[in-house]
């Protein structure tokens, strides 16, 4: 089930870590790199406050590099979110696969919570359908956030893309010759030979930067 808030709002509660809070049903928030966080924290303390609940804060970063700084930026926010009732904990993750991440912490009567403007995947979909279909676990969508597109981003994207197309057009390629084949069961069975690895190669490529 998705939920959605579309009111801005405010958060609280000190920087624990995931053990302290894995006894009580807890608000997994993803959070994006490069965004608007003073915004996000006051929509997440409104989320918290009215369901009572402790408070994940989860990133994900590609770069290993960037780890430090991101985990700084949670901790920030944590810290931001203090009061007696509400806990808090912030966690990175190395990688670009959101839906992975939030399984090494996800328990049963857990809230997700993730941004309308978050999007995974070369057909950038959703996250909140992409964890709804793969978690089948209640997301609670804020909307609102404006993350800013890093050069790095943009270059990853274009590399992607690249890639994409240069695995049509080489298959394309290879499919030309093989029509120019005499007709046959042996053209036939070249033409399905080369789809099969040419679907293959792109879910993989997908996959990398999902």
């Amino acid at each position: 089930m998705i939920k959605f808030e579309r009111n801005p709002v405010c958060l609280t509660s000190p920087a624990n870590s995931h053990e302290e809070l894995e006894y009580s049903h807890c608000l997994i928030v993803l959070v994006p790199t490069g965004a608007d966080h003073s915004t996000a924290t006051r929509q997440i303390w409104k989320l918290a406050n009215t369901t009572g609940m402790n408070v994940q804060l989860l990133g994900v970063c590609k770069d290993p590099a960037e780890e430090p700084s991101l985990h700084r930026e949670l901790v920030t926010m944590a810290s931001l979110l203090q009061d007696a009732r509400i806990r808090t904990a912030a966690k990175v993750d190395i990688g670009t696969n959101w839906v992975e991440a939030v399984k090494t912490i996800y328990n049963a009567g857990d809230l997700i919570v993730c941004f309308a403007e978050q999007c995974t995947g070369l057909l950038h979909r959703p996250l909140s359908q992409v964890l709804e279909s793969n978690l089948k676990a209640t997301v609670y969508i804020l909307s609102g956030l404006t993350p800013r597109k890093s050069k790095s981003n943009n270059l990853t994207e274009i590399s992607t893309w690249l890639g994409f197309i240069g695995i049509i057009i080489g298959f394309a390629i290879l499919q030309t010759k093989v029509v120019q084949l005499p007709e046959g069961w042996l053209q036939s069975v070249l033409l399905i030979l080369s789809i099969i690895p040419e679907f293959g190669l792109i879910w993989v490529w997908n996959g990398l930067f999902n």
